[in-house]
């Protein structure tokens, strides 16, 4: 293209998009959503530093800011698919797909899962003259302000400006939470009500967590992705919230929503040898456990680095206040 924000920003307004008022929402103009969600989440990712080179990969990250958008203004029990607009998007002057050398790309099939991407490509590139454009701040902050304003209606866009904050913040809080001994900034703690700075912690400590444990629950060791990227396993507070208000990745843990259940309900525990615990009541009231039995005094699947395994403290206070013994 001409290589001028100029150009770029008329680009930006031009995405093909899906247009139908009986499938999409007033919130988007009437107009699938896809695509300015993925630009949005790429233009973050660029903005906190996750994409630094000109090659955008469809990873775990861009995947759950891309859902954050989505789950902002979308219809509950709705979810998108990044694989989609990651594809599509190839039909816009600026968004170049790499393919990888030695795989043949299908025609006339919809490639529709994010591990299909991987597969047949490296990402996918920006224009050459595009990609420094965006490293500049202000530069940047107008393409994506040309995007909410376009695809979204009035009223949806300070919802849109709301989340890029949220994203810019709890990513700063994620990165303070490993590199540093404190679970800082402290203001974040100071009104629980601030349903911003709620979402900007809960959003931090997930994905501090998530990516210490690799996507791995701790107590049984499943991991999964779904074809769209979502990973199987949540953020638990080991210690809760309420109580200590300690968010420090070592009151952590990644687990899978059976295993943050029955750990939530003190049906399970870790004991000072990092093993499962499991308890005796798990048999009674006609339960069937299934697997969960399997667990009681293996080993936990800990994080790489041994600063961050989860706390005797913390464990402690769960082993004499919620688990059932």
């Amino acid at each position: 293209m001409c290589g001028k924000i100029d150009c770029y920003t008329e680009a930006f307004k031009k995405l093909r998009t899906d247009r139908n008022r009986t499938r999409w929402i007033s919130l988007t103009t009437y107009r699938a959503p896809h695509k300015p969600f993925l630009l949005l989440s790429v233009l973050d990712h660029i903005d906190q530093g996750l994409i630094n080179s000109n090659l955008i990969a469809p990873d775990y990250e861009l995947v759950e800011t891309f859902g954050r958008y989505w789950s902002r203004i979308m219809p509950l029990g709705t979810s998108g698919n990044i694989a989609y607009p990651f594809i599509y998007m190839d039909s816009e002057p600026f968004w170049h797909l790499s393919p990888k050398p030695e795989v043949k790309i299908p025609t006339g099939k919809t490639i529709s899962s994010v591990k299909r991407i991987k597969e047949l490509f490296y990402g996918a590139r920006l224009d050459d003259e595009l990609f420094p454009l965006l490293l500049v701040d202000h530069l940047r902050e107008r393409l994506k302000e040309t995007l909410i304003t376009t695809y979204f209606a009035p009223e949806a866009q300070p919802i849109m400006r709301e989340q890029g904050e949220i994203n810019r913040d709890a990513f700063a809080y994620s990165e303070n939470l490993l590199h540093t001994s404190e679970a800082k900034p402290e203001s974040l703690y100071a009104d629980d009500a601030d349903e911003k700075k709620e979402k900007v912690r809960d959003q931090g400590f997930r994905r501090a967590i998530v990516n210490l444990y690799e996507h791995r629950c701790a107590l049984c060791g499943i991991r999964m992705m779904t074809p769209a990227g979502h990973t199987v396993v949540e953020a638990a507070h080991i210690e809760p919230w309420r109580v200590k208000h300690d968010d420090k990745p070592t009151n952590g843990m990644a687990l899978c929503r059976l295993c943050h259940w029955s750990f939530d309900e003190g049906l399970m525990t870790v004991n000072n040898d990092y093993e499962v615990k499991v308890s005796k009541t798990v048999r009674q009231d006609n339960n069937f456990p299934g697997h969960i039995l399997t667990l009681s005094d293996r080993p936990i699947f800990k994080p790489g680095r041994a600063k961050f395994w989860p706390a005797q403290d913390n464990l402690d206070y769960h082993r004499k206040m919620i688990f059932i013994k």
